[in-house]
């Protein structure tokens, strides 16, 4: 894939982001300008979606788990929690497919990624570990909990807001610095 074709195919992507958190009816925008160019199927529509939605719950758990990390479970909870805010269309998207896929080929791939998705969050809460069965279902746990979880603010922007922000020039010169 060439540089221009990557760099098309991220703005068709958060073109389609953005038309999911408007719609919310969890059904991939495949009528989006540029979709068809860029994705070929609906498979490879909902890999890329689900590839943004991990990548964005894994820097939430991250951010959590600096803030509080002493509750890991909560932690994990609440990066969910935050993420499903910041891509409320994704999420739907997701599920429904998860619910209802189009083929078995994406019955699949959902599965796996749902599979994948729950060991994360059990491993993230310190729930789970190499080897052991119990990671799916305490992972699914994670998730029905984070379901009910309604984020004002998290952890994190209420540090950042507390603590004031230098100029750039500033940061940079202390970075240099250090």
């Amino acid at each position: 894939m060439t540089w221009t074709a990557f760099h098309n195919r991220g703005e068709t992507l958060r073109t389609v982001i953005a038309v999911a958190a408007q719609r919310r009816d969890g059904i991939l925008p495949m009528d989006v300008p540029g979709v068809s160019e860029r994705f070929r199927d609906e498979l490879d529509l909902l890999g890329a979606l689900q590839l943004k939605w991990h990548t964005r719950l894994a820097g939430h758990i991250e951010s959590e788990l600096a803030v509080q990390p002493m509750d890991l479970r909560s932690a994990v909870a609440t990066g969910w929690a935050l993420t499903v805010e910041e891509l409320p269309g994704v999420r739907m998207i997701i599920d429904h497919y998860r619910a209802e896929p189009v083929n078995d080929e994406m019955a699949q791939a959902v599965a796996r990624a749902t599979a994948k998705e729950h060991y994360f969050l059990a491993v993230m809460a310190g729930r789970a570990a190499l080897g052991r069965d119990n990671g799916q279902a305490v992972g699914a746990e994670i998730e029905a909990e984070a379901r009910n979880i309604r984020v004002v603010a998290s952890a994190l922007d209420a540090r950042a807001e507390a603590t004031p922000k230098l100029p750039f020039m500033e940061r940079l010169r202390a970075v240099v610095a250090a």
